[in-house]
């Protein structure tokens, strides 16, 4: 006999239900599906895409067994952890002499006996595109070689066999605009070589770089320059060598001791993988030991219980639905004797039911889908998966979760099922039930505890109350939902037929609408978290970021003495072939005495120019020098970031010296300088500079107006043109000059502290010279414009070079708010579209009644649209301020960090900034919930065919 009677007949009832009610059956699987397969994709891309120590040294070693490389400190015993990163000298040794550091160490006579080898060395060179040249990085490494499998693998062509052969990564050949066959010079001692082929790095994707045979590029290179003193001789890095030890063996612990005694240190993959016990391994005593993250528990506590909780939202009001639909059948259970909990078990088989098979199908289409799109994903994050790493008890519990959630979002369906009377069930009536009146004070109270209690987390730095609280404060939320939905009814009073009655239906049917308002706002919420999250990271990261060229400019500059005579050819490359839009604004360097840069090999052989700062408060920055921590301990955020702007501070920020000024950062330039590149728009500025005047970027040098400008008139002894003009010792002359102070904002302008017309340095004994120009950009230059511009320059005498802005660091953070947005408004339109279909399937009588009373066609596609509407606008607005507890919470921990910090160095930021994602909320509360009301609007027939009332 079976111990459970009952729930056989129960398993058997909601079997058949399932499948006689096939769209309602097919919304709850997918519902319970689409969460598990985003689960199962997320943990097999995660598993997969995170590297495990053997992939990783099959990324570093191929196949290698070990590496093989000498130290900076000669043939002197060493000692390494087994990770072989990590060495040092033995403890208590002498420091290794200058002459012992010089000696060659003798690395292959560490190798094992019997071993194979094979060497690599790397160096920069500047090389012939189809578009230009373009800088990357030479390896002399035999990549046809079977020990580098793994690690650098051929997709087109063929390895190279010959000296003058060479091969590519993908992506270089693409950027480059190379084919197979095509010639790729390095130049410099011009050696031309032939593409073979293309590789790709699986560890990196992304890798830039050729590859050619040991001895064809480095040695003829330094013959070169033997050769040709004006050519540059190589810069190689210290060789590498990867052993194949011998067969079965490989390279053993004993093995790096004895390479160890040599000054070799040893990377092995045997001893990597199965380190020796600290006993064995002389360094142990000096090493903190391997450090391991801890597990962010709380976060993944909360994110799976946010996701059990979608689920449930999400399919309870199917359930609801069911269970209402199959009233009369429920009914006639208890009529024959069933009890209340046999109904509820009814209610609960079909959550298990459906769960199961939404459980399996998740799991079965995340699989499916990972192995669809892994060539994606794997662009994506740039290296590929060694293979689709499975955790069986990772995926058994995630279909477990997904059974579970079927179980308790019947949970709530099966206790009313329970409840109703047979009679009602019979007669299918519904009766009448007030909302509750004590669960929205339930839900303001857990709110405004949870708020509280992830303010705390956040200003206490605890990261458990922030989640504890967030969640808290969500259910909160969702304990007023109902009342919420309730008070749209109203709402409707001044609106027209379908509107209204879309309103008024989410309002009588709550608990339809509430659910999957809550599971909206559920996804809304997480999204708008993580968004608020990155974008106020984002701000963060571009307030503390140091750029190295104002934005949205380039610099031409000269390379070299004298070599402002090829400027007017260079200016001209540039113009014919780099994105620059406007005229350039040239401008000039300036110094005293001779000058340093070619007489910079004696000391005090050269002349001297600086600003002096005058001191006290508006000149000097408090935050640093004496005082400084105390001051910091007085202060807030908002309060140190002034401080920081200010332009007495700036300046020891932004320290970057450029365009040939020195440590005075003065340039000689006109109008067009501050206007191209200072981005000054000031007539009055202007004017001042062709009167003779310059302008002050910095207004903490000036004092009543006046800067002092200090040089030193030192000429060198072979200085011979400039020393005839200035016999005798060096003078020193100080001179007060009147200036134009520009706006304190101005003091930040990279690599620029002063604009000096050329007439006023001259005038003040200083010497001039061109330099360069500003050009404002059009647009950012792309790959191939930029290598046109590298080949112009080089021909037009390769006296100049591009500066170009570093502020590239936006895009990331644009794509992870894009892909957050897109998620949120895919599940908001599924959520939105489920709810539509299940209110259409629960008031089939009222559409049939609105047609039998002369309703238009259009009303029943319009009334759906409307109903979307309403479930998806609000999901998406309680969503959007439930999402910003934890996201204001999380900032509040990141601002007690950055305090900390300033507090120990007062020069550190201390700016954390909340920045809502104004493009990511406006996309999920205007164009989702409008697109899916067009959508069930569009998906709705309008046609309706009439049929017998029941009873």
């Amino acid at each position: 006999m079976s111990p459970l009677p009952g729930w056989r007949a129960a398993f058997r009832i909601a079997r058949r239900d399932a499948a006689r009610a096939k769209g309602r059956s097919a919304l709850v699987v997918a519902m319970i599906a689409l969460p598990v397969l985003g689960v199962t994709a997320a943990d097999l891309t995660y598993r997969s895409a995170l590297p495990t120590k053997a992939e990783e040294l099959t990324a570093e070693l191929g196949s290698a067994d070990a590496r093989f490389m000498s130290t900076s400190v000669g043939p002197v015993k060493l000692q390494q952890m087994p990770d072989g990163i990590n060495w040092s000298t033995p403890e208590g040794a002498p420091d290794p002499t200058p002459e012992e550091q010089a000696k060659p160490v003798d690395v292959p006579a560490a190798f094992p006996e019997g071993s194979r080898y094979l060497t690599e060395r790397s160096l920069p060179a500047s090389v012939t595109t189809r578009h230009g040249i373009a800088d990357t990085e030479v390896s002399e490494l035999r990549v046809s070689d079977a020990m580098l499998r793994g690690r650098i693998e051929l997709t087109d062509g063929t390895y190279p066999r010959k000296p003058d052969e060479i091969a590519a990564t993908s992506d270089f050949v693409k950027a480059a605009g190379l084919s197979i066959g095509d010639s790729v010079t390095v130049r410099g001692p011009e050696l031309t070589y032939t593409l073979t082929g293309t590789v790709e790095l699986p560890a990196d994707l992304r890798a830039d770089a050729l590859y050619a045979l040991p001895g064809s590029v480095i040695a003829p290179w330094q013959k070169s320059a033997d050769r040709d003193k004006t050519i540059l001789p190589p810069q190689p890095s210290d060789p590498k060598w990867l052993v194949k030890g011998p067969a079965g063996a490989g390279v053993t612990w004993q093995d790096i001791l004895s390479a160890n005694e040599r000054g070799v240190v040893v990377k092995s993959r045997q001893v990597a993988l199965n380190p020796p016990p600290d006993s064995e391994v002389p360094m142990s005593s000096m090493s903190s030991g391997y450090s391991t993250e801890a597990e962010t528990t709380a976060a993944v506590l909360t994110v799976a219980a946010m996701a059990v909780l979608e689920i449930v939202l999400l399919a309870g009001p199917a359930f609801a639905v069911g269970a209402r639909r199959s009233r009369r059948q429920l009914g006639l259970v208890g009529s024959c004797g069933g009890s209340r909990g046999q109904v509820r078990a009814v209610v609960l088989a079909g959550g298990a039911v459906l769960g199961a098979v939404g459980a399996v199908a998740g799991v079965g289409a995340g699989f499916g889908l990972t192995a669809l799109f892994r060539p994606m994903i794997e662009d994506f994050t740039g290296n590929r998966f060694g293979e689709l790493t499975v955790r069986p008890w990772e995926i058994l519990g995630i279909a477990a979760l997904g059974l579970v959630t079927g179980v308790l979002a019947a949970l709530a369906p099966a206790i009313v099922a329970g409840r109703q009377s047979v009679l009602e069930s019979l007669t299918g009536r519904r009766g009448t039930r007030r909302s509750s009146r004590v669960l929205p004070v339930i839900g303001v109270i857990a709110l405004t505890a949870g708020v509280g209690v992830a303010v705390y987390g956040g200003v206490a730095g605890d990261t458990v109350f922030v989640a504890g609280g967030s969640v808290l404060a969500e259910l909160g939320v969702l304990a007023c939902i109902p009342v919420i939905v309730g008070f749209l009814g109203r709402l409707g009073r001044g609106l027209p037929l379908t509107p209204r009655m879309a309103l008024r239906d989410a309002a009588r049917n709550r608990g339809r609408t509430a659910p999957a308002v809550a599971a909206v706002m559920a996804a809304v919420a997480g999204s708008v978290a993580i968004a608020t999250y990155t974008s106020s990271s984002a701000a963060q990261h571009a307030y503390d970021f140091e750029p190295n060229l104002t934005p949205g400019t380039v610099a031409l500059a000269a390379s070299g003495i004298g070599a402002d005579a090829e400027l007017p050819r260079s200016r001209a490359a540039i113009e014919q072939t780099y994105p620059v839009s406007g005229k350039p604004a040239d401008f000039g360097r300036v110094w005293a005495g001779s000058d340093c840069s070619v007489y910079y090999e004696e000391e005090n052989g050269c002349g001297t120019l600086e600003l002096i700062r005058p001191t006290g408060k508006g000149h000097s920055c408090p935050l640093k020098g004496k005082g400084a921590k105390e001051l910091a301990l007085r202060l807030s955020a908002d309060e140190h970031k002034r401080m920081m702007r200010s332009p007495a501070c700036m300046d020891e920020n932004y320290t970057m010296v450029a365009f040939g000024t020195g440590e005075h950062k003065i340039v000689i330039g006109g109008a067009d300088v501050l206007d191209t590149y200072v981005k000054l728009d000031d007539p009055a500025a202007a004017k001042a500079l062709a009167d003779g005047t310059p302008v002050l970027l910095n207004s903490a040098y000036a004092k009543n107006g006046e800067v002092t400008l200090k040089a030193t008139h030192l000429y060198n002894d072979r200085d011979k043109k400039n020393r005839a003009q200035h016999p005798g010792k060096a003078r020193t002359t100080t001179d007060r000059l009147k200036v134009y102070v520009a706006p304190d904002r101005f003091a930040a302008t990279p690599g620029i502290r002063m604009v000096m017309p050329q007439k006023t340095a001259e005038r003040l004994g200083l010497h001039v010279e061109d330099y360069g120009s500003f050009y404002t950009l059009g647009r950012d230059a792309t790959d191939a414009e930029a290598q046109a511009a590298y080949a112009a320059i080089d021909q037009a005498g390769n006296r100049a070079y591009l500066m170009s802005s570093n502020e590239r660091f936006r895009t990331q953070d644009d794509t992870i708010l894009l892909i957050l947005a897109l998620f949120a408004g895919v599940v908001t339109l599924g959520a939105a579209a489920i709810t539509t279909g299940l209110s259409k399937a629960d008031a089939e009588a009222d559409l049939t009644t609105l047609s039998a009373v002369g309703a238009p066609p259009g009303v029943r596609r319009s009334l759906s649209g409307f109903q979307c509407l309403v479930v998806a606008l609000t999901g998406v607005l309680l969503g959007t301020v439930a999402g910003l507890v934890p996201a204001v919470a999380l900032r509040l921990t990141d601002l007690r960090a950055a305090l900390e910090k300033m507090r120990e160095d007062p020069m550190q930021s201390a700016y954390t900034p909340i920045v809502m994602p104004w493009e990511t909320v406006g996309l999920l509360a205007l164009v989702v919930p409008v697109l899916a009301g067009l959508l069930a609007a569009a998906l709705t027939s309008s046609r309706l065919t009439l049929a017998r009332r029941a009873g």
